[in-house]
């Protein structure tokens, strides 16, 4: 207060409470990927990180997902022994495979159903970044441009980008070190969740190991800075009613295949059953009702005739089911990157940022695409290079659970656990974000005393909620400042005010043994 200079009555206010240390959110993914447009009310929202709570408003200011394309091809009697998993349906003595178009032309952006995913499992307020619409291509350079627009960004302490998986390899690598670089180099205050390339195949697969490979490809730099998960993910993303004849690219033979399977011929047949008659037009209908549907012009002439034509076929042939079934199962099968997003999320909210987001059952999933047994696992968290990957496996009875919760320095005993370093990365911004109050006040003993109450009195606040290990707060943290202690006069007349602390943070009973012995008997 000024001095008194005029008579009268002056009125005083003092702070009842000493300044506080807030606790920063944990749970706050930032997602990149293609997205079906990025606009709010015409202002383009591309390559902006934008904030959303909810998979509607994803909707309202980026749209929704992608039309994809399959193809059908005959495969030589040969090639089913070469490649594993294939045919994915035979007819007669013929097999025949069913891919999804690569690229823009097949819609295999997979962004919108990774982030319903999120959503399913328990997500919440998250930020997106929209590098591109469904019209253009992989753009490895775009995704790298997404990771630097969320610099400017304080808020996000996850970073999730599911559509990595969808470069070739070494693209896939690439964009991963990008996201470790940026989440333990440029900001140091949040994590990357990673996909492993190829992760919907066995180690033992004819084209290679793909965790081997990720390994060996990751390097070392931030790797405390990163999760990752195998294998990917059998979900319930898509269902059947986004199933039809419209996802086949190439009519023409999927038209000659359901003659075949309903013993039909080219010619109209020579009878009055109305039933034949009405399989004949619609196999007639198919290639004509397939290509006006994909002309904006034609689409609006008979909006009700597709969804006639798919439930006659549904009804009359069995081939036609199994092809729609093995396009759905590729559809829904996904990296878990989002979904464990989700994970970390639920289990932030409901626990705290210190539980290890493991032993925790996943939403919308039927089951692994590679089964995992305990044996397989072991290579996976314990590796002589360090990098642990956290497996998810079914169990009878439990589901289909989350089975790891390192980070990928699975050797180091600071940084091996994912709650570790996530609480650090909690404790830190939210501390330093607190003594951002001081900055330019006096750097003498009331200051010290001020930054000492409120970190302890926050540290105090988590112990108590189990964030810290401990029997009292004196075995949980310490905090220390001062001269002598923590700076010498030079530090002071240079202006630095340094502070010390110590905390104990808790880990997970990653294993836990049970020892059982016979005592001899004594009466």
């Amino acid at each position: 207060m000024g001095a008194m200079k005029t008579p009268g009555v002056y009125v005083v206010e003092k702070n009842a409470f000493p300044n506080s240390v807030v606790e920063v959110a944990t749970a706050v993914p930032a997602f990149i990927g293609h997205t079906a447009m990025a606009n709010n009310h015409g202002r383009s929202l591309t390559n902006k990180p934008w904030r959303i709570c909810s998979m509607s408003e994803f909707q309202q200011f980026f749209g929704g997902g992608p039309s994809p394309r399959f193809r059908i091809e005959e495969i030589g009697p040969t090639e089913p022994a070469i490649r594993p998993g294939k045919p994915d349906f035979t007819l007669g003595a013929v097999g025949y495979e069913i891919d999804q178009i690569p690229g823009k032309e097949g819609g295999s952006y997979l962004f919108h159903r990774s982030l319903c995913h999120f959503f399913q499992n328990g997500g919440g307020p998250c930020y997106i970044v929209s590098v591109g619409d469904y019209s253009q291509d992989l753009d490895l350079n775009a995704f790298k441009a997404g990771v630097d627009a969320l610099v400017k960004e304080q808020e996000p302490t996850l970073l999730v980008i599911p559509e990595a998986v969808l470069f070739t390899q070494s693209e896939c690598i690439e964009l991963q070190q990008a996201m470790l670089t940026h989440c333990g180099g440029t900001m140091k205050n949040r994590m990357a969740i990673l996909d492993i390339w190829g992760g919907d195949k066995e180690r033992t697969d004819f084209s290679g190991d793909p965790v081997n490979a990720f390994r060996k490809a990751l390097g070392q730099d931030f790797v405390s800075f990163g999760a990752a998960y195998y294998p990917w993910l059998h979900t319930t993303m898509m269902g059947d009613k986004n199933l039809n004849h419209e996802l086949v690219e190439n009519l023409t033979l999927l038209k000659a295949l359901l003659r075949i399977d309903l013993g039909l011929s080219d010619e109209k047949p020579d009878t009055t059953e109305t039933r034949l008659l009405e399989l004949w037009q619609a196999l007639e209908d198919l290639e004509t009702t397939g290509s006006a549907l994909r002309s904006s012009g034609e689409a609006q002439i008979l909006p009700q005739h597709p969804a006639k034509l798919h439930q006659t076929l549904l009804n009359a042939s069995h081939l036609y089911i199994t092809i729609l079934g093995v396009i759905k199962h590729k559809l829904n099968v996904l990296p878990p990157s989002a979904a464990m997003a989700g994970v970390y999320t639920m289990v932030d909210n409901t626990r705290g940022v210190w539980k290890a987001p493991a032993n925790v059952s996943l939403n919308g999933v039927v089951t692994p695409a590679v089964p995992l047994s305990a044996e397989d696992q072991e290579d996976l968290s314990v590796s002589a290079q360090g990098q642990s990957i956290n497996a998810i496996r079914s169990f009878v009875g439990e589901g289909v659970l989350v089975w790891g919760a390192r980070t990928l320095d699975g050797n180091s005993l600071d940084w091996r656990y994912i709650n570790v370093r996530r609480t650090m990365i909690m404790l830190e911004e939210s501390c330093r974000l607190a003594a951002r109050a001081m900055v330019f006040e006096p750097n003498v003993a009331t200051t010290w005393s001020s930054i000492r109450t409120m970190t302890e009195a926050f540290l105090t606040n988590i112990w108590k909620r189990g964030g810290l290990a401990g029997a009292g707060p004196e075995d949980a943290f310490s905090v220390q400042v001062g001269l002598g202690e923590t700076m010498t006069a030079e530090d002071i007349l240079e202006g630095i005010l340094r502070v010390t602390v110590r905390v104990a943070l808790s880990r997970p009973a990653e294993f836990i043994e049970i020892t059982f012995q016979q005592p001899m008997q004594k009466n």
